[in-house]
Formats: structure tokens, sequence, C-alpha cells
């Protein structure tokens, strides 16, 4: 029994039949006007369904009154959306016709079984019947109470089949077109992948700068030296000020979809994280070779990060050993190195987020990353090709 009475409990059976009785008003004036016409607004729902922007105003219809809880959902059943081919254009005509014509059963219902049971009533109290086509000529007796709730239920159990086909029709001739889910499936790969790129980031960025700061803290505390916790205290503050750089602008993004990526960090200013690492007191030997600065835009900046990335790992791992940078730009390619001595624990660190992330990023762009031991070294090596994105900013 409950399973029956549930839908009789359940709004959104209200919505769907407001959501019929919306056309119906229209038809009654219309037959207000040519009563002569009834099937006048089956043809004319052709030329207005065949128009672009009627397929979004049904759309947005249908998800508000037919399915209130998928409104606004990416995986909505009924899509929102102006009509883009002419196949949706014909889904959209044959949507208005079985609208028009559930709209009919659904106002015959709502004004004629309300009447029936009226009649029932007026039956059993001898004042005769209303005329309602139902009970026409039928003599009064007082036992017709009984069928008085009749009509009734028998309305409720049409509003519930009537808005469950309506909403069947609009999830099938209103749904999502291939065309749309690929488009749909487009953006959100690319808002994933910008999600992934952020939290990439303000681990690099972050991270290097709270690297930093820590070997910078922990030197100073053990040199006991105060020119050196001065300089120490100044490399701090260096390194601070540069990550809230960097995270004003991985905010920025946050804030303005439409910010330039070209204000992040390129190889161009490698200089500061080589100064950043000397300054936590690392002995970093830099060899720059080729032009650098004319390495494309997407490759220039996620070079940095993975130079970045590597730099961290070493301070955070080794401390503050000998570390060799080589980058060269030749024959269509960017090729980075980062390497230092092994120690007790670099070797533990080659599962690491950071460094997956360097490999990630190099698969992006269609190179690849290498880190791990290598002749007694850690090295982090990424090959990064020109050509394909030469034309990015």
């Amino acid at each position: 029994m409950r399973r029956f009475l549930r839908p009789l409990t359940d709004s959104v059976t209200y919505t769907r039949w407001l959501h019929l009785l919306i056309p119906s008003a229209v038809v009654s004036v219309w037959l207000f006007i040519s009563p002569d016409t009834p099937w006048a607004a089956l043809v004319f729902a052709v030329p207005v369904g065949l128009l672009p922007a009627m397929r979004l105003a049904e759309g947005v219809q249908a998800q508000l009154l037919l399915t209130p809880d998928e409104r606004g959902s990416p995986d909505a059943s009924i899509a929102a959306a102006s009509a883009v081919t002419w196949a949706d254009r014909w889904r959209t005509v044959a949507w208005l016709e079985v609208r028009l014509l559930l709209s009919g059963v659904a106002m015959f219902a709502t004004v004629w079984l309300p009447a029936t049971a009226v009649d029932l009533v007026l039956t059993v109290t001898d004042a005769g019947p209303s005329g309602d086509w139902l009970l026409r000529g039928v003599e009064p007796h007082s036992w017709y109470i009984l069928f008085v709730p009749l009509p009734l239920l028998v309305l409720l159990a049409v509003m519930v089949v009537c808005g469950e086909l309506v909403t069947a029709a609009a999830r099938w001739l209103l749904s999502q077109s291939p065309v749309e889910r690929l488009t749909r499936l487009e953006e959100r790969t690319e808002q994933l992948l910008e999600r992934n790129r952020i939290a990439r980031e303000l681990h690099d960025s972050i991270g290097h700068a709270l690297t930093v700061a820590v070997v910078q803290a922990g030197a100073a505390r053990a040199a006991k030296d105060p020119e050196f916790t001065e300089r120490a205290l100044a490399a701090i503050e260096e390194t601070g000020r540069d990550a809230l750089d960097d995270l004003e602008r991985v905010l920025r993004v946050l804030r303005e979809s439409d910010a330039p990526v070209s204000q992040r960090p390129t190889l161009a200013e490698a200089d500061r994280l080589l100064e950043s690492a000397r300054g936590s007191g690392a002995k970093v030997d830099a060899e720059m070779s080729g032009p650098v600065e004319l390495v494309p835009g997407p490759v220039s900046r996620e070079g940095y990060r993975i130079l970045q990335e590597a730099l961290t790992n070493v301070l955070r791992h080794s401390g503050t050993v000998p570390v060799r940078v080589r980058i060269t730009v030749a024959e269509g390619w960017l090729e980075l190195e980062v390497a230092n001595p092994l120690t007790g624990s670099t070797g533990s660190s080659g599962g690491g987020s950071g460094l997956r992330g360097i490999r990630e990023r190099a698969a992006l762009l269609g190179g690849n990353a290498k880190t791990g031991p290598y002749d007694g070294e850690w090295r982090v090596h990424a090959s990064l090709p020109l050509d394909r994105l030469s034309a990015v900013p």
C-alpha cells in the first residue's frame, strides 16, 4: 500500500501535473478564439518546435517541473540547451506533440472527474445531476454516495501515470545529443585537468618555499652565528615573497577563469630558484645552453615547475649537498637534469607525489621524465619536445 501512496506524498507529482496543465491553458485560449479547429495546436507546434531556442525553453521548464532533483547537475537526463542539429529540432517537435496530447488528457481529467464526483453528490441529495456526461439520464439513488471517492481516486491515478509518461518522454526526446554529451565530457575533462594543474602548482610552489624555510631555519639554529642567521632570515623572507607571488597567481586562476597562464613563471626566471637553493646552503652548479628564452610557453612553464620540484626534493631529502643542474635546448627538445649525491634518505622519495607530478607534467607535454638513483647519484631527467607546442603562448 505504501508503494502506491508514496507518489501522492511526493511534491514532484504535483509539479509534473502543473507542467501538463500549462499547455492546456494556451490551448483553451485558442479554442475560445477558434472553437472549430482544436487540431490547429498540433499543427502549430511543428514550426514552433523547429526554432532552436524552443528546445532550451522546454528543457529548462522540464528540468524545473519534471526532474527538479537533477536541476543544475552536469549529468541531468534532460538537456537545457538550444538545438544545434536538425535531429534535435525534430525531437523537439515530437516532444511538443506528446506534451500537447498528454496535456489534453490531463485537462480532461482535471475538469470532468471532479465534476463527476459533484454530480454523484447532487444525485444522492436528490438535487438532480448537473448534466455530467457520465450521469446524464441516470436515475438518482442514495447508494451512489459510495462512488463519490472513485472519480477523485481515478484523478490521482491519472496524475501519477501522466506525470511518469511525460517525464519519460522528456528524458527520451529532450535528452543530451551525442554532440552535447561529447561537449560536456570535454568540459569536465578540462575542469579536472585544471584542478590537477592547480594542485600541482600549489604543491610545487608552496612546498619549495616551506622546504627552503625549514632548511634555513635549521641551519641558522645549528650555526649559532648572528651573521649567518641574518642571511638565513633574508633568504627565508625572499623565498616567502616568491611563494606568495606564486600563490597569488594560482588564486587569480581560481577567481578569474580567463586569467592568462602566461603570467606563470618560466625557465627565464630559473635563476631565482637556483639562488634560493644556494641561499639554503646547497652548492648549485648550474649550466644552461641553447636559446632558453625561445622555449614555447607551456614547455618553459612546466620546465620551471619540474626544476622547482627537483630542487625541493634535494633540499627536503638530502639537505645542503652539491647539486648539478643542466638545462639544454637543442634539436627540438628541452633537456633538464638535476643530480645530487645519494644519501640515506634520498632513494625513499622515489614514489612521492612530487616526483610523480614531474612525470605527469612531462607526459602531458608528450615527453618523458625519469627519476631515481643512477651511478651513485639521485637524478631527475626530463625530456620535453618543443615542436608540438611551438604555437601555444
